[in-house]
């Protein structure tokens, strides 16, 4: 995996090799953060690193390193991620971000959610959500990489709008 992320056409292939390995349990961070002793001068070890800390920090997916990233560069509380709840019927699920002390949350939906069937459990689930008392936004994946400053934008109006003064 540390090779598969080394000889990538680029950074964002290298961090999908990476958290696709994590989040299938090919391999733990903390087994590739063992192995990265061993092989110090590999080809994008500071990136690897970097990812690796998104993904022990609950990042499954690109796009939850993506939207952490976008948290830290503008500032915004670090977020907990992969927050599991209850659901009516009793099963668990996960939110994909979560600020507790603002009661806010975040979903963020690969293209898989434009499915009809898909979408419409989502809406349920996201009632679900707002019923109990916490705020829901819901992002599409390409939209935190396309256009990251409208993400934070109502990020930050939501958070103001929850009494968050930073």
């Amino acid at each position: 995996m540390i090779d598969a992320a080394a000889w990538a056409r680029g950074a964002d292939q290298a961090r999908t090799v990476i958290a696709a390995a994590c989040q299938q349990r090919r391999v733990t961070a903390a087994q590739v953060l063992e192995a990265l002793t061993v092989t110090p001068t590999v080809r994008r070890r500071a990136l690897i690193r970097s990812t690796l800390a998104d993904i022990e920090g609950g990042a499954e997916a690109l796009s939850e390193i993506d939207f952490v990233g976008l948290c830290r560069r503008h500032r915004l509380p670090a977020p907990n991620l992969q927050e599991r709840r209850r659901d009516a019927d009793g099963r668990i699920r996960y939110l994909d971000v979560y600020w507790k002390p603002w009661r806010l949350l975040a979903e963020i939906d690969g293209a898989h959610h434009m499915d009809p069937e898909h979408w419409a459990a989502d809406m349920l689930r996201q009632n679900e959500v707002w019923i109990r008392g916490d705020r829901i936004l819901r992002f599409p994946a390409w939209l935190i990489r396309a256009r990251p400053e409208r993400v934070a934008a109502q990020l930050s109006a939501a958070f103001r709008a929850a009494g968050w003064e930073g």
